[in-house]
């Protein structure tokens, strides 16, 4: 099969926030960045250009209203803010990013490496509305991010999944057991497993990669990730660089 040439965009997204843990490196800058980075290897293997690119900061001016609402200023329930107005305060920071920091990369044929992007609206939103409402809002997420917004459509999506259980150790260690520290995401269980079954269901309509990060009840090691990621997403990267 001939290699397409065209810009290419993946996306990996991990359950919930347990890879959400700070590592050396920069203020600010968690672990989620190694998520994308057990891709990158891989692609720069294969011969491409490549970028690692953290989409959503929530650290610029574009980002307040996604901090807002994890903080709590507008509810200290998920469900306090709709799935529609919430995705849009990160749709809108999605945007800001793409165009101020990495759409010329993007254009020019870099193989961009996304870590989260619009397929976290789908799960964490989502997990808002009824089932028999998911269809309709995964159709409206797409049409609104990269058909009204011209967000690009990723060629590949990854999900990293870890139980909620396991995630909530991570966290805990994370934040050394101080629970006010967690935003309202990472404080409401039922939520996250919500968003878990949510995630759950995306990926297999959507066919997304999905690589299990846990055994029993701890996290694998990231090594042993990235080599179950790169084994399963070695047809893929042959498809694009």
């Amino acid at each position: 099969m001939e290699k397409r040439q065209r810009c290419v965009l993946f996306s990996v997204w991990r359950n919930q926030y347990e890879w959400e843990i700070n590592y050396p490196g920069g203020a600010g800058r968690q672990w989620k960045g190694d998520a994308g980075r057990t891709v990158v290897p891989g692609i720069e293997q294969a011969g491409g250009a490549c970028t690692e690119n953290i989409v959503s900061r929530l650290c610029t001016a574009s980002s307040v209203l996604a901090k807002m609402y994890l903080d709590g200023k507008f509810g200290e329930n998920p469900d306090d803010v709709s799935a529609y107005a919430a995705s849009s305060f990160y749709a809108v920071d999605r945007f800001a990013s793409y165009v101020q920091f990495w759409k010329e990369d993007y254009q020019k044929g870099t193989v961009i490496v996304a870590d989260r992007y619009a397929t976290s609206n789908i799960v964490f939103q989502m997990s808002k509305l009824p089932r028999s409402e998911w269809n309709t809002f995964i159709e409206w997420v797409q049409d609104y991010e990269y058909s009204k917004m011209g967000l690009p459509r990723p060629d590949c999506t990854i999900y990293l999944d870890m139980p909620p259980p396991v995630s909530q150790k991570l966290l805990s260690a994370r934040y050394h057991g101080d629970e006010r520290k967690k935003d309202i995401h990472e404080r409401n269980t039922a939520y996250l497993l919500a968003c878990r079954e949510a995630a759950v269901y995306a990926a297999k309509m959507l066919g997304w990669l999905v690589i299990n990060c846990a055994e029993g009840d701890n996290a694998k090691p990231m090594e042993q990730i990235h080599r179950e990621l790169i084994k399963e997403l070695a047809g893929e990267i042959h498809l694009y660089v």
